[in-house]
């Protein structure tokens, strides 16, 4: 019956349980961002600050900064640990306690921001710890659940949540603020969600599918075609030395570190540059930053399919030219700004300013739309070079890139910081823009040297499993 209701797909099922999840998790903790301009209006509980009455949730800039940052804390300290956990136990019970834990800190944010800031804090650096399970969940279900030809489609799926989180945060956040409820039911409902879809992920997934009731016997042929014995048996001890210092791991984290350093970069400071420096309306900044988001979902989808499908080009060459699209064209990307913005520079100044001015600001948002294109390569690049170079332990090189994204949330502001003084000159951010092009550079030639499509050495002990007609295991 079940099997009837699911044909030979149910790992699509998996896919979308464990993409909600992974989305759940993500708003929790991004949704203060949002429920920061609703809170300062909260007069119910009050401060005097400087001899003015202010609204007890009305955080100054540094105040904002401890509880951003907070979560940054939290999710690099709780890699480690929470890796161990999947390890010890499994990524059914590992994820589902973060999710657990996701759920209650966020629903107790407005009591822990009605007693102090710090009291906030603390919880969210709780909701760092729970965030920190994300890319491991997501490495493991590439590793059990995905067939080696639909690598990057996972990937691409998964990876997606950040931005998905964003548009459905943004929206429900915005209209439960301005209603009656006000911003507290924000983390409530949310809170809800997530102990739903957790509760979903706990009946819904099995860390193997050959002991899964609802996967046919040609499904897990598929799921298990050229995959190692050692792959799928999955019972191998980590050797954490050998994944650590492997030239091509480091090049694929390089490569993450790259990649998000200008992501986090955009997302934070592309509505600063569009106002300071090209003179946009605020009102279109959010609808334009918006657009080039809706561009970039769908075009990630056809960058994965297109890396799983193509046949006519070898895996390690398509390896190769998704990610120099993915990194090489972002840095690539930033040098153009300074063409499109000045063709006959009159002074070496003027050669190294700022990539847009104000006078060609739409060209910024074609500029950036495109950028943000390039990085949908990544799944294809990167990415799926780390996956299919660690196979079972690939949770593990994911994970790790969890890191890379905690490291780039303070490397992007302290670049910034060191370079821009005055956030309306050009030329100032011009030297932000170079430095991470450069990194993007370096980032790419090092791939053709290290990047291969081949399992490592020590991800293998036995033979390879072309296809299985049927279960080996009895599913219970």
């Amino acid at each position: 019956m079940i099997n009837r209701l699911w044909g030979n797909y149910f790992r699509v099922v998996i896919v979308l349980v464990s993409f909600m999840c992974l989305v759940s998790v993500c708003s929790n903790y991004i949704i203060i961002n949002f429920t920061f301009i609703c809170m300062k209006d909260d007069f119910s509980e009050t401060k005097i600050w400087n001899g003015t009455i202010k609204s007890a949730y009305d955080y100054t800039p540094i105040e904002k900064k401890h509880i951003l940052w907070a979560v940054a804390f939290g999710t690099i300290v709780g890699i480690f640990p929470m890796n161990m956990l999947y390890v010890r136990c499994g990524a059914r019970l590992a994820f589902f306690s973060a999710g657990v834990l996701s759920a209650i800190t966020t629903g107790l944010t407005p009591w822990a921001a009605s007693q102090s800031i710090w009291a906030l804090v603390a919880f969210r650096f709780l909701q760092g710890v729970a965030y920190s399970a994300d890319f491991a969940a997501i490495g493991i279900v590439i590793s059990k659940w995905a067939p080696l030809d639909e690598t990057a489609v996972f990937i691409s799926t998964l990876t997606s949540f950040t931005s998905i989180s964003s548009i459905i945060t943004n929206g429900v956040s915005g209209v439960i603020c301005e209603s009656h409820l006000g911003w507290k039911w924000s983390f409530y409902f949310h809170a809800a969600a997530c102990l739903a879809v957790f509760i979903i992920w706990a009946l819904v997934y099995k860390d193997d599918p050959t002991l899964h009731k609802s996967v046919s016997a040609k499904e897990l042929g598929k799921i298990q075609r050229n995959k190692s014995e050692s792959h799928i048996k999955d019972d191998m001890e980590i050797p954490y030395v050998k994944i650590f210092t492997s030239p091509v791991v480091l090049t694929v984290w390089l490569c993450a570190f790259t990649e998000l350093s200008t992501l986090i970069l955009i997302a934070t400071y592309a509505p600063i540059y569009f106002r300071s420096v090209l003179g946009f309306d605020i009102k279109i900044i959010g609808f334009y930053l918006g657009l080039m988001l809706a561009i970039h979902l769908p075009f990630r989808f056809v960058c994965a399919f297109l890396s799983d499908k193509t046949k006519c080009i070898s895996e390690i060459s398509k390896i190769h030219i998704f990610n120099t699209l993915a990194v090489g064209c972002v840095g690539i990307s930033f040098i153009v700004f300074r063409q499109v913005s000045q063709t006959q520079p009159s002074s070496k100044s003027e050669m190294f300013s700022s990539q847009i001015p104000a006078e060609h600001n739409i060209s910024a948002v074609v500029c950036l739309a495109v950028l943000e294109c390039f990085t949908s390569f990544n799944c294809g690049g990167f990415y799926k070079c780390g996956t299919l170079h660690a196979r079972q332990f690939s949770s593990i090189v994911i994970s790790a890139i969890q890191f890379t994204k905690c490291i780039s949330l303070f490397s992007g502001p302290a670049l910034v910081a060191f370079f821009v003084t005055d956030e309306t000159n050009q030329i100032q951010w011009s030297y932000v823009f170079f430095v991470l092009a450069g990194f993007t550079f370096l980032a790419n030639i090092l791939s053709f040297i290290f990047f291969t499509d081949q399992p490592a050495k020590w991800t293998e002990d036995g033979g390879v499993v072309k296809y299985s007609k049927e279960k080996e295991i009895v599913k219970i």
